[in-house]
């Protein structure tokens, strides 16, 4: 959470790309933006952000370390090698995205709502008032709508961050000094490649969830395809990265901090 404060703008921005048919860049986005809705728009959804992270990241990250430690037990205090620790991340990103997808949903309409036109904006005031108003006027289960990508993006995310973190951590060690400098070096690698790995099905749901109601997924994906071609799967990279990248550091420098004076004061 104390991540997504950071990064957020950039979350907002990359989310106007996808859901953008233009070409512009990624400054390009965030002057108009900042032109017509104001400085203070660059963190619309934030709260929609928080939740996601509440539940997302930390079902995903605690599911993560009890899969990581109880494999040890199991081993000897053996680590896991590069093959478990994907799998234990692909196990961990989709329970967590199932947890997370109602916030998901939030966070991608309220980032969303200030490119369309007034008339037809839902104008949520927060992600209480959007997760209400998903469940009055479109029902309950449509807090899961686009679960499918969110778990598979997930999959591809976890799968990607959690085990090359872990495994750049361990091949690292002793070559950059142990602490913040490690986790850094660690977070920017571990970032980079689940940017490329998880771009493709993060836009993908991206558009899904912010499809118009009564239109199809798989209506969503040909119709992405047939306008603007398979290279805009890869649309918004730089954003994405510039979210991603510090987000994982950040992330992932916060947790160690927390578990540290977790184990030293408990």
């Amino acid at each position: 959470m104390a991540a997504t404060c950071v990064v957020q703008p950039l979350d907002l921005i990359k989310t106007r790309m996808q859901l953008s048919g233009s070409g512009k860049s990624s400054f390009a986005v965030a002057g108009e933006i900042v032109a017509k809705e104001g400085f203070f728009s660059l963190y619309a959804g934030l709260s929609a952000g928080l939740l996601r992270q509440a539940t997302y990241t930390t079902t995903r990250l605690g599911v993560y370390s009890w899969l990581f430690d109880a494999y040890r037990e199991r081993n000897a205090g053996a680590n896991p090698g590069f093959g478990t620790k994907t799998m234990l991340g692909v196990a961990a990103g989709s329970i967590g995205a199932f947890v997370g997808t109602p916030a998901e949903v939030a966070l991608i309409r309220m980032t969303a709502d200030g490119r369309l036109p007034q008339e037809q904006r839902r104008n949520y005031k927060n992600v209480a008032d959007a997760l209400i108003r998903i469940v009055r006027e479109e029902g309950v289960l449509k807090l899961w709508r686009g679960a499918t990508p969110t778990v598979g993006r997930a999959m591809v995310v976890n799968a990607a961050q959690l085990s090359t973190y872990s495994q750049a951590r361990e091949a690292l060690a002793g070559r950059v000094p142990d602490g913040v400098a490690l986790h850094f070096c660690a977070s920017m690698v571990s970032g980079l490649v689940t940017t490329i790995a998880s771009m493709p099905v993060d836009i993908i749901k991206t558009r899904i969830q912010n499809a118009a109601k009564g239109q199809s997924q798989l209506s969503v994906v040909t119709s992405l395809l047939r306008n603007e071609g398979v290279l805009s799967l890869w649309k918004g990279f730089l954003p994405y990265y510039a979210r991603l990248g510090p987000h994982t550091v950040l992330t992932f420098i916060f947790l160690e901090q927390m578990n540290t004076a977790y184990f030293k004061y408990t």
